[in-house]
């Protein structure tokens, strides 16, 4: 993994704490959440046939900047093609990023879509 700063232990130490707890079945898929600097990324992943019922970011809706609203768009167009899925339940993983900012606005935009956590 090569040198990492403290705060990245930390947040590796959050992910694997958060990933050992959740796991995502068909009944209720696993909600995964990725910040970068620049984007935010999110999709909804089946973890026991290992497949990703939906994905959205905004790199692929075209948003520029990393700012608040632009998660909360993310996770509206991820809460529109869950529903479309049929996927009514998703248990959230915030990938070790604390549930605050950008994390928070995302989880917000699905919630509004009608999608439960």
């Amino acid at each position: 993994m090569g040198k990492l700063s403290s705060k990245e232990k930390m947040r590796h130490r959050r992910k694997t704490y958060v990933r050992r707890r959740v796991s995502g079945n068909s009944e209720r898929p696993r909600l995964a959440v990725h910040r970068s600097l620049k984007h935010i990324y999110a999709q909804i992943v089946d973890d026991s046939c290992g497949r990703t019922l939906a994905a959205a970011s905004s790199v692929s809706l075209k948003i520029a900047g990393n700012t608040v609203g632009a998660a909360k768009e993310v996770g509206k167009v991820l809460g529109e093609q869950a529903k479309s899925k049929g996927v009514e339940r998703v248990c959230f993983d915030r990938g070790g990023w604390l549930y605050h900012g950008r994390v928070k606005a995302l989880a917000d935009g699905v919630r509004e879509m009608g999608v439960e956590f």
